[in-house]
C-alpha cells in the first residue's frame, strides 16, 4: 500500500496560514488555494497489516496437519484444537480486512485479543511438537511466522496509539482553531442571542467547511447534519447527522458535542422507522426531536431520539408532486426559529406555489399557514428566520442567492439579492439554528455552515 493523504479544506479567506504545533505523526502541510480556500494535507505512512501473512500461516498449519495425519488417533484432541485455531486465524484474517479498509477504523482492533490467541496457537504448536517428538523444519516455519505476526500486532498498536489517535485528536483542535476564529472575526456582529429586534438578514458569512461526512463517503449526498435548535435547559446543544446512499440503511447519528462530531464518536444511533423517504430529507431536530418527511402516506413525522417514541400526521391539502429544484423528493421541509417549529410545502390548491405551516409542537399539528408568491421548484432551499421565510436560488456553480422572503407577521413578501458562496454547487439540506444564529448546510456529503448579520433594529 502506498502511503495515503487525508485532505481537510475550510474555506476561511481571513486565515493565510494556521499553525501545526503537536503533529508529531505524518506529514502535514498547509496552504492557501484558489478563492482562499484553506487545505490541509496529511500524508501518511504504508501501514498495511500483511494479510498474506495471516494466510501463509494457515497453509503451514494445513501441511503440519497434512505430515502428523498418520498418528491422527493419538492426536485428536490436537486435531481438534487446531482446527479452532484455523477458524480463528481466519477470522483474524477477516479482521485485517477491517484494518486495511480505512484508517479510522484501526482504533477498533483488541490487540490484546491478538495477543492472546497467538501465544495459544505457539503453546499448542510447542505440545504437538513435543508429542510427536518432531524437529521437522514446518515446526520452525510456524514458530516464526507466530513471532512475525506478534510482533506486527506490536507495531500496529503502536502505530495506532500514536499517530492515528494523535491525528484524529488533531484535526479536532484544527476544526476548534477554525471555530474559533471565524467566532472572532465575526464578534459583535450580531444582536443577542433569541432576539428578533432587527430588519432581516443582511448579510450570509464565507462558508465554513467542517468535513467530509461520518461514513467517509461523499456519495451520500441526501443527508443533513446541524444540532439541535433547542436544547434541554443547561445542557449544550447536541449535533445531529443523518444520510442515504442507495445501498444503505437511512441511520441516523447523535454527537454529544461538536468536537465528537468532528471525530465521529456518536453516542447514540437510530434507523428511522415507518416508510422513511431517503432523499426528502430536510430533517431537523428540535427539542431531542428529529422531524422528517414520511413517505406512505404521505405526512409529517417524528421521532423521538431519548425514547424512540415515533408519531406521524397526514397534512390534508400538502402535495408530494412539488420539490426543490436539487433533489425530485424534497416536499416538506422542516424548519426552527425563534419563534418555533415550521413546515413548509406546496400545494394543488396553490398551484404548486410554497405554503408555510406553523407546527404546535405538542398536539402535533398545523395551527396556521400562509400562502407565498414562490414556485417551490424554483427555489433551492428555504428557511425560517424570526418568522421570515427565506427562500435561496442557483445563481452559478459556486453561488447561491436569497431572492425571495416572506413575513408571516405583516404578510409582506419582498425580492431581495444577498448572494453567498456555496462550497460545492449541489446541496439538499439548508436549514437556520436560533441557538447560534448560523445556517447548516449539508453541501454534496460534507458538513458546511454560515454565520447570518442583520440589518439593525
Amino acid at each position: 500500500m502506498a502511503p495515503f493523504l487525508l485532505l481537510l479544506t475550510f474555506l476561511c479567506p481571513a486565515v493565510a496560514w494556521l499553525p501545526m504545533e503537536g503533529w508529531d505523526s505524518g506529514n502535514v502541510t498547509a496552504s492557501v488555494g484558489e478563492s482562499g480556500n484553506c487545505l490541509c494535507h496529511v500524508f501518511l505512512p504504508d501501514t498495511t497489516f500483511p494479510a498474506d501473512r495471516v494466510e501463509h500461516m494457515q497453509q503451514v498449519t494445513k501441511d503440519l496437519m497434512l505430515e502428523v495425519g498418520i498418528q491422527i488417533n493419538k492426536l485428536d484432541s490436537y486435531k481438534g484444537k487446531l482446527v479452532i485455531f484455523l477458524a480463528e486465524l481466519r477470522n483474524l484474517t477477516m479482521r485485517v480486512e477491517i484494518v486495511e479498509s480505512g484508517p479510522d477504523k484501526y482504533i477498533r482492533l483488541d490487540f490484546e485479543l491478538l495477543r492472546i490467541e497467538l501465544r495459544e496457537f505457539e503453546l499448542l504448536v510447542t505440545q504437538l511438537k513435543d508429542s510427536l517428538n518432531s524437529s521437522s523444519p514446518m515446526f520452525d516455519s510456524l514458530y516464526t511466522e507466530i513471532r512475525n505476526m506478534s510482533l506486527i500486532v506490536n507495531q500496529l498498536e503502536s502505530y495506532d496509539k500514536s499517530n492515528l489517535e494523535v491525528i484524529r485528536i488533531e484535526f479536532g483542535k484544527l476544526q476548534k482553531k477554525l471555530e474559533e476564529c471565524q467566532k472572532n472575526q465575526e464578534e459583535g456582529i450580531n444582536p443577542d442571542i433569541g432576539s428578533c429586534n432587527h430588519k432581516g438578514i443582511a448579510s450570509v458569512g464565507k462558508p465554513v467547511v467542517s468535513q467530509l461526512n461520518a461514513n467517509l463517503n461523499a456519495g451520500y449526498r441526501f443527508g443533513g447534519w446541524g444540532k439541535d435548535s433547542k436544547p434541554n435547559r443547561g445542557f449544550e446543544s447536541m449535533y445531529w447527522y443523518g444520510a442515504y446512499s442507495s445501498a444503505s440503511v437511512n441511520t441516523f447519528y447523535l454527537y454529544s458535542n461538536y468536537q465528537n462530531l468532528v471525530l465521529r464518536n456518536s453516542f447514540k444511533q437510530h434507523t428511522l422507522p415507518n416508510g422513511w423517504q431517503s432523499t426528502g430529507n430536510n430533517y431537523i431536530v428540535h427539542g431531542n426531536t428529529l422531524y422528517y418527511q414520511k413517505n406512505s402516506p404521505f405526512s409529517m413525522a417524528k421521532l423521538n431520539l431519548t425514547t424512540t417514541k415515533y408519531d406521524y400526521r397526514v397534512i390534508e391539502k400538502a402535495s408530494a408532486t412539488f420539490s426543490y429544484s436539487f433533489s425530485a423528493n424534497q416536499n416538506m421541509d422542516f424548519s426552527a426559529d425563534e419563534n418555533g417549529l415550521w413546515v413548509t410545502y406546496a400545494t394543488y390548491e396553490s398551484k404548486g406555489k410554497m405554503v408555510i405551516a406553523k407546527v404546535n409542537e405538542v398536539e402535533f399539528g398545523v395551527e396556521d399557514v400562509w400562502n407565498t408568491g414562490v414556485y417551490k421548484s424554483l427555489v433551492g432551499n428555504a428557511f425560517m428566520v424570526c418568522g421570515v421565510l427565506y427562500a435561496t436560488r442557483p445563481v452559478d456553480v459556486h453561488t447561491e442567492e436569497i431572492f425571495y422572503s416572506y413575513d408571516t407577521k405583516t404578510e409582506q413578501e419582498n425580492y431581495l439579492s444577498i448572494p453567498f458562496e456555496k462550497f460545492q454547487d449541489e446541496y439538499l439540506n439548508l436549514h437556520y439554528n436560533p441557538i447560534d444564529q448560523k445556517i447548516y448546510m449539508y453541501n454534496k456529503g460534507y458538513y458546511v455552515s454560515y454565520s447570518v448579520k442583520f440589518n439593525k433594529g
